[in-house]
């Protein structure tokens, strides 16, 4: 199977774009690829419990997709420095199999995936 790097860098006002993205990364890791995902930018907003019920016309409620990555096991990474620029803390990794880290951990993830797919 196929290594496949979800990078999503819009925030929940983007709502089809976030969903879609999280149902990708959902998707290929029910398919059995082996997936990571990582949040930069305004999608760092997308961890917070506040924009669970954020829906995409066609493309799910974004909080019922990162359950499923979160129970599938999937790797999810968060840029610390948008997430410090916008007030969050470690807490908001609390609900998730998840870690803060730097853009050369991104640069690093891009490489070693098959495929890279950006939201």
């Amino acid at each position: 199977m196929a290594l496949v790097l979800v990078h999503i860098h819009s925030g929940p006002e983007a709502a089809v774009k976030v969903t879609l993205g999280a149902l990708v990364a959902l998707t290929a890791a029910k398919a059995g690829h082996e997936v990571t995902i990582f949040f930069a930018g305004d999608g760092v907003h997308c961890l917070a419990a506040a924009n669970a019920n954020v829906t995409g016309a066609g493309t799910g409620r974004l909080g019922d997709h990162l359950a499923g990555l979160a129970a599938a096991g999937v790797g999810i990474f968060v840029s610390g420095m948008s997430a410090k620029a916008r007030g969050y803390d470690e807490s908001l990794l609390a609900p998730y199999t998840a870690s803060f880290a730097m853009p050369d951990r991104l640069v690093e993830l891009s490489v070693a995936a098959n495929s890279t797919l950006c939201y």
